[in-house]
């Protein structure tokens, strides 16, 4: 599935926080992603996009985002999509990736698996850490 997403200039001004990380999902660790699909449609949610062929789906449920991936990691991650709101819409201006890892390591934190800012690049890239508690977190630029 291709994500045809609507565009807005922006994220709200007026929300809290100090690091726009973009839209957050819990990606969950399934063993069988038609089960759970079925599951988690039985809770209101409907299929957003992803690719069952490639063993994901993301599932909506108003503004409420679950990512669902069988085999592709362990256990379940909080994830950050900067450029997206919890609407599914695109933004136009955005925090990049890139600026929000130099942010982290000015706050002391060391991403687990960092970007190379030294290429200049723009665009698709990750970084992860994990909190002090062993929650991993996935920072996931997209686009």
């Amino acid at each position: 599935m291709v994500f045809d997403l609507p565009t807005v200039p922006q994220a709200d001004p007026g929300l809290p926080g100090t690091l726009e990380l973009g839209a957050f999902s819990i990606s969950l660790n399934v063993a069988d992603l038609d089960r759970s699909r079925v599951f988690y449609e039985a809770l209101g949610f409907e299929v957003a996009g992803g690719d069952p062929d490639h063993g994901y789906l993301i599932l909506k449920n108003g503004e409420s985002t679950i990512g669902i991936f069988k085999g592709m990691f362990e256990g379940s991650i909080l994830t950050f999509n900067p450029g997206l709101t919890n609407r599914m819409e695109r933004l136009e201006s955005y925090l990049d990736v890139r600026e929000i890892q130099d942010r982290m390591r000015g706050a002391g934190l060391d991403p687990e698996t960092p970007i190379d800012t030294d290429t200049g690049e723009s665009g698709p890239a990750s970084i992860s850490l994990t909190d002090p508690d062993g929650n991993p977190i996935l920072i996931d630029q997209f686009f």
